[in-house]
């Protein structure tokens, strides 16, 4: 039964987990991707978070973007340009080729953790790595132009429009993975973390399945949220911009206090220390450590801070 449980996104949270697989023995680590990102594209499932993890816990994904893997090919891309096809959302051919393997797998009545796990083992992925869902959950954001689904907003328009609030399509009947709920119970459970991934685009999806929240809130192990936030500005992605439209505080203690009633320790960067006050203002203790994951060395460095400190609140629970 794994010890540490990881919720993830993409790019920032992937690098996390990252550290946390190389830092778990075999068996510790399981880790539940985000899918409200997923969507239909040339009739293919895509699942952006579930493969930037395998991709990244794997020495595939592109350093220079994140996202997409590395020696990537271009060849479908350029023909489905002559054709006159949508090219707004790029699809490398390697890349290409685990949405159509994954769409193949779903047509034949395989569940999306069950492709997942046939994807991630086939890959090399030495942890398990689980949907948040089986059920279709669908991020759209809602801003001045309108309603745009997630991808839209954010790989087409490139995050421009102002977005003034959110919603979670099927988030309401939508069953968390059993897989996950199951061992939120487990007492020899020591930590459940909230990856430095985007609160209202990667996390929120989670949290908004059913009975999850109350299933964070009655494990045995503490919950540790790591902020995405550093000076003031997003490591990656729009997330400072968000908080801003949304009317909040740019800094780390915004995050902490979204999550606020939900986790027990807040993990923010050692230059936000001056905000503690603010994060312990909310009920949660706060964790002052070197969050900005630059390589490989840096990712395993935190995700042990991470451990060390839901190690110390694990006591005290």
């Amino acid at each position: 039964m794994p010890k540490v449980i990881a919720l993830s996104g993409g790019v920032g949270g992937s690098k996390l987990v990252e550290g946390f697989a190389r830092t778990c023995r075999p068996g510790e680590l399981l880790v539940i991707a985000n899918t409200g990102d997923d969507f239909t594209h040339l009739g293919l499932h895509i699942s952006p978070d579930i493969d930037t993890v395998i991709y990244t816990c794997t020495g595939r994904s592109n350093p220079q973007t994140g996202w997409g893997q590395d020696g990537e090919t271009w060849s479908f891309m350029d023909m489905l340009h002559i054709l006159g096809g949508p090219d707004w959302f790029k699809l490398g051919d390697r890349d290409l080729a685990m949405h159509v393997w994954r769409t193949h797998r779903l047509s034949q009545g395989a569940s999306l953790t069950a492709v997942t796990q046939e994807l991630a083992e086939r890959c090399g992925l030495t942890f398990p790595l689980l949907p948040m869902s089986d059920d279709p959950v669908r991020t759209v954001v809602e801003t001045t132009e309108g309603l745009l689904p997630m991808q839209r907003y954010f790989v087409e328009r490139r995050c421009a429009p102002v977005v003034t609030g959110l919603l979670y399509e099927g988030a309401e009947t939508a069953r968390p993975n059993p897989t996950l709920m199951a061992n939120l119970q487990d007492p020899e459970l020591e930590a459940i973390v909230i990856c430095p991934s985007n609160p209202f685009l990667s996390i929120d999806p989670i949290l908004a399945l059913p009975g999850l929240r109350q299933a964070l809130r009655n494990a045995p192990a503490p919950v540790v949220a790591v902020t995405p936030i550093i000076g003031g500005r997003a490591i990656k992605g729009p997330t400072a911009k968000m908080m801003a439209e949304l009317g909040l505080p740019v800094d780390a203690a915004a995050v902490a206090r979204h999550y606020a009633g939900l986790i027990d320790l807040f993990v923010l960067d050692e230059q936000d220390a001056y905000l503690t006050g603010e994060v312990a203002a909310a009920g949660i203790k706060p964790f002052p450590a070197e969050t900005m994951m630059h390589d490989t060395a840096d990712r395993i460095a935190l995700a042990k801070a991470v451990l060390n400190a839901a190690a110390a609140a694990h006591q005290t629970l």
